[in-house]
C-alpha cells in the first residue's frame, strides 16, 4: 500500500473541517480548528471549498479578524429579524468612542479624551465591553502603564468586517451622508481659516514687494 493509498480523501477532510465549525461553540482560527482535526489536514484549503460550497446557500462561512464561522447570508437576514425594544441604546459618547477604538486601536483612556476633547466617563467604556465590542489590550510601555483598548472579533461580526482594514475612510462616509452635519460645519470653517491664512500670506508679501 502507498503512502497516497492512506491519505484521506479531500472530501473527508472538508466534512472534517465543515463539522469541527457546526459543533463550534464560537469562532474557529485556522489553528483552533488544526488542533481538532489533526496537522495533516489542510485546512485552508478545505476552507477555501467550504466557502465556495456555502456561497449560494442560506448560510455562508465568513472569516471575521482572523476566525471562522457560519452565519446567516446576508440578504436573507430579513427574513429572521424580529423587531424588539433596545434595552439600552449606545450614547453618542459611546459611538465616538468605539469609532475612535476601532480607527487607532490600541489606544488609552487619555488619547480617546485627547481626540474627542472632552473627558469619557468610565461608564461609556463599559457599555461597549459589555456588548463586546471593545476589550483591554494591554498596558502601555509609559509612565504609569496605562491600559489600552481595541475591538473584538464580535465588532467586527456585528458590522460585517472582515477585519479593520474594511472601515470606511473619511471620502466613504461622506458620501454615504453619515458625517454629523456638526462636523461637516467644523471641517468647513477650517478649510476657509486656511484659505483666509493663505490670502493673508499673499497680501502681505505684496505689501513687502
Amino acid at each position: 500500500m502507498t503512502e497516497t493509498d492512506l491519505e484521506t480523501p479531500a472530501a473527508d477532510v472538508t466534512r472534517a473541517v465543515e463539522a469541527t465549525l457546526f459543533a463550534a461553540a464560537e469562532p474557529l482560527s485556522v489553528q483552533d480548528i488544526q488542533a481538532y482535526v489533526g496537522p495533516d489536514i489542510d485546512v485552508r484549503a478545505a476552507l477555501k471549498s467550504l466557502v465556495s460550497l456555502y456561497a449560494t446557500r442560506g448560510i455562508n462561512l465568513v472569516e471575521r479578524g482572523g476566525k471562522w464561522h457560519f452565519q446567516t447570508a446576508g440578504d436573507l437576514a430579513h427574513i429572521l429579524r424580529r423587531e424588539r425594544e433596545e434595552s439600552r441604546k449606545l450614547s453618542r459618547a459611546a459611538v465616538e468612542t468605539l469609532a475612535i477604538i476601532a480607527y487607532h486601536e490600541p489606544v488609552s483612556r487619555a488619547e480617546i479624551e485627547a481626540i474627542r476633547g472632552v473627558q469619557i466617563s468610565k461608564g461609556t467604556l463599559d457599555v461597549l465591553m459589555e456588548a463586546g465590542w471593545v476589550r483591554p489590550a494591554g498596558r502601555r510601555e509609559t509612565p504609569g502603564r496605562p491600559l489600552t483598548f481595541a475591538t473584538t472579533t464580535a465588532f467586527l461580526a456585528h458590522f460585517g468586517l472582515t477585519s479593520r482594514r474594511d472601515l470606511p475612510g473619511i471620502d466613504d462616509l461622506r458620501a454615504a451622508g453619515l458625517l454629523d452635519p456638526v462636523d461637516l460645519a467644523f471641517e468647513s470653517l477650517d478649510l476657509e481659516a486656511g484659505s483666509a491664512e493663505d490670502t493673508s500670506e499673499l497680501e502681505s508679501d505684496d505689501e513687502n514687494a
